[in-house]
């Protein structure tokens, strides 16, 4: 089943989406995070969504505005593309080839659940930023609680898929990272999630030998095609991702766990290493972004101006007094 939730006539609502782009309202549900929480797992989710078929169906999609399938208590973003880690390496500090820590575990850093929009919504250039870019990631929702998973396990605690866009302004986040920490606000103005949650049983048919999930994926700015790449180029699975995020904590219902980008254009920077310039230019406001994936759907979304930062002063350098 595919899941939306939207906007229309002041209201906001949760609906299961057929091929035709039918919207059928779930009674009772006021959100799709509430509607996870409230369950156990995969089959809670379908057997709500079947109960869409005694209520009268509600508009098209084309009438509504998509807004996030779900509010998120976390979202871990992984980097799990070689290929990316490469590209945007050479990018942002000049170096060759991947850190050989990179091959020991899907690293991922704590990104903001506030900044999430949907399929269609406008993206503020973040304050301060002249190099904005998007990234093309696939990202995993979990659907039951758990703890220090077996990648095994893990399966059962996936309870679907979305596309995830992890906007990012290049400049700061470079600049913020020479201290050791972040990615922050190079990361923390917007993240697109949408158009729908597709369950996990959808994409079965997709899957591989080796348990990846084999879905075509591409980007686009102002209609022109930089990036394409298989989510099967990911070189952890989708649960061995959850197994490691569970590892000595929780994964809950609601969380976001993004692949990280796809390679082969799946960010401007990573291009921009590639060749050594940066062409495509960096993002601009009147700039829109498309991104597919086969079997969960197309975000667009369109850069608009943003605010300029309120100023701080630099660091003090303090005198380092003792009591």
């Amino acid at each position: 089943m595919r899941f939306a939730t939207y906007e229309h006539r002041h209201q906001r609502r949760i609906a299961v989406v057929e091929e035709d782009g039918t919207l059928h309202p779930v009674p009772g549900a006021r959100s799709l995070t509430e509607l996870i929480s409230r369950g156990d797992g995969l089959d809670a989710l379908l057997r709500a969504g079947a109960a869409t078929l005694d209520v009268p169906p509600g508009p098209h999609v084309s009438e509504v505005r998509l807004l996030p399938p779900l509010e998120p208590p976390t979202m871990r973003d992984f980097v799990t593309f070689e290929e990316h880690v490469e590209g945007v390496r050479r990018s942002v500090d000049g170096v060759g080839g991947v850190p050989e820590a990179w091959y020991d575990a899907p690293t991922f850093y704590f990104t903001n659940p506030y900044a999430v929009i949907g399929a269609h919504d406008d993206v503020p250039v973040p304050p301060g930023s002249e190099v904005l870019d998007f990234e093309l990631e696939v990202a995993a929702v979990i659907g039951r609680e758990g703890r220090d998973l077996t990648p095994e396990q893990a399966r059962d605690h996936i309870i679907g898929y979305t596309v995830f866009n992890d906007w990012s302004a290049r400049d700061l986040q470079s600049r913020e990272m020479q201290v050791r920490l972040g990615p922050c606000k190079g990361k923390d103005t917007a993240a697109t999630l949408g158009p729908y949650l597709v369950t996990a049983d959808e994409l079965q048919p997709y899957r591989d030998a080796d348990g990846f999930l084999r879905l075509p994926l591409t980007a686009s700015v102002n209609g022109e095609v930089v990036g394409k790449d298989l989510l099967s180029n990911m070189s952890w699975t989708f649960e061995e991702m959850v197994a490691y995020a569970s590892r000595g904590t929780v994964v809950r219902p609601g969380d976001v766990l993004g692949s990280g980008t796809c390679g082969n254009g799946g960010c401007l920077a990573e291009l921009w290493g590639v060749r050594g310039e940066q062409s495509p230019p960096p993002l601009k406001p009147g700039d829109t972004v498309t991104l597919t994936v086969e079997g969960i759907g197309t975000v667009s979304n369109t850069v608009v101006a943003g605010k300029d930062p309120q100023p701080l002063p630099t660091a003090r350098r303090r005198t380092r007094e003792r009591p």
